[in-house]
């Protein structure tokens, strides 16, 4: 399976997909050394991780960062022969387990089942603070992202992994496509221009907007939802799966639309995720980006369009993908139709836009969102899924 290069298709990024899976004769003698190494058992984050490095989506590392590339990332946002790269990639290990590495490391799930095996390069201490500040722009543990870095241990491992078992029991497999996958559908469908759009929530009448206007200027959009772990709070991924089948079903062309899912875990990075995933997707073939207001924030950690701005940090060369920015966006009941504060000249009381705290009470009560806000077949899902959590 080809990268697509040849027949149009965007270049992944680095120039190449660097998928890092082994399969039969070299998967099996793999999976009989790894009995004998040292084991580190990976938690839901760092499987998600390794499945994109087993994919290629995190394509051009070949595994978990060394300390030449996590300093490099955390403090430059590009890797040490200036690749863009926003985002540390790691594994930690506890000093107990640094002292024991004689070399190699199996990585294995909750399970106990070997996946793959890490060629130890470098083991080295790290700064969780400065980490913290430079990624995440904060050292509150009540951001998600800082808690998750300092909840790991206090050394990390870097190094080229191979992948000789991909992780068991995957969520929506009819759904999870690798790099090459997306990129020979693109191909056999004649796409050269796509854009992909990230997504952890429903799609609203919003979302739904600005996919549109971006299909209005591409061959076809990747829909592409993160299915790795999210905050509790964030509606779960099966309910936004039905969300999008049941969307695409009613009002988008089937022909230009491939709903695809990302493994990947949330981080909340704002601003440096937003790039990340936009890295994640321009191997998937992506040419353009959608990047709305408040991309990848949680609370009130980054400003409305942050998520905009830092690509403006970039050589767009160098990042390879083209952004495109939209402004929140609503119904006016004034233009009858979507619009932004770019194309609607008419104030609030015209426009139809609720918070997430009154769509939660609309759909906790059975109501459905105004059709302005949300599409009715949309609501009922996601208020059939709030009664299921109460009955």
């Amino acid at each position: 399976m080809t990268d697509g290069v040849e027949q149009g298709l965007i270049a992944p990024h680095g120039g190449k997909l660097n998928p890092r899976e082994v399969q039969g004769a070299a998967a099996r003698a793999l999976e009989e050394k790894a009995q004998s190494l040292p084991k580190r058992v990976l938690n839901s984050r760092e499987t998600s991780d390794l499945e994109l490095l087993a994919n290629g989506g995190f394509s051009p590392l070949d595994g978990f960062m060394t300390q030449a590339q996590y300093k490099s990332v955390v403090d430059t946002m590009h890797l040490p022969g200036g690749v863009p790269w926003s985002i540390p990639v790691t594994l930690s290990i506890s000093k107990e387990q640094a002292n024991a590495i004689k070399g190699e490391l199996a990585l294995t799930d909750d399970s106990g089942n070997a996946l793959a095996v890490l060629a130890v390069e470098d083991v080295y201490e790290y700064d969780k603070q400065h980490e913290a500040q430079s990624v995440y722009r904060t050292t509150e543990d009540k951001h998600p992202g800082v808690a998750a870095v300092y909840a790991q241990d206090d050394v990390l491992v870097g190094g080229a992994v191979q992948v000789f078992r991909r992780p068991e029991n995957p969520t929506f497999p009819e759904y999870r496509r690798d790099p090459a996958q997306t990129r020979a559908i693109f191909t056999e469908r004649g796409w050269k221009k796509v854009v992909g759009f990230q997504t952890r929530n429903p799609v609203h009448r919003a979302h739904e907007y600005i996919q549109k206007c971006a299909l209005e200027i591409t061959d076809g959009l990747l829909l592409h939802p993160l299915v790795g772990d999210t905050k509790s709070d964030d509606i779960p991924a099966d309910v936004r799966m039905q969300c999008y089948t049941t969307l695409l079903d009613n009002y988008y062309p089937k022909d230009r639309v491939l709903l695809s899912v990302l493994p990947a875990a949330m981080r909340y990075a704002g601003p440096r995720e937003a790039i990340f995933h936009a890295i994640m997707r321009k191997n998937y073939g992506c040419s353009h980006f959608i990047v709305g207001r408040d991309h990848a924030g949680v609370g009130n950690y980054y400003g409305t369009y942050d998520a905009q701005l830092i690509f403006g940090e970039f050589d767009p060369q160098a990042l390879g993908i083209t952004p495109l920015f939209f402004e929140h966006t609503f119904f006016c009941k004034a233009c009858e139709g979507m619009a932004s504060s770019k194309t609607c000249p008419h104030g609030a009381d015209e426009r139809v836009s609720l918070s997430g705290t009154q769509v939660r009470e609309f759909l906790s009560k059975g109501i459905e969102p105004p059709h302005e806000f949300s599409r009715p077949e949309v609501a009922r899902v996601l208020i059939a899924a709030e009664r299921a959590k109460v009955g």
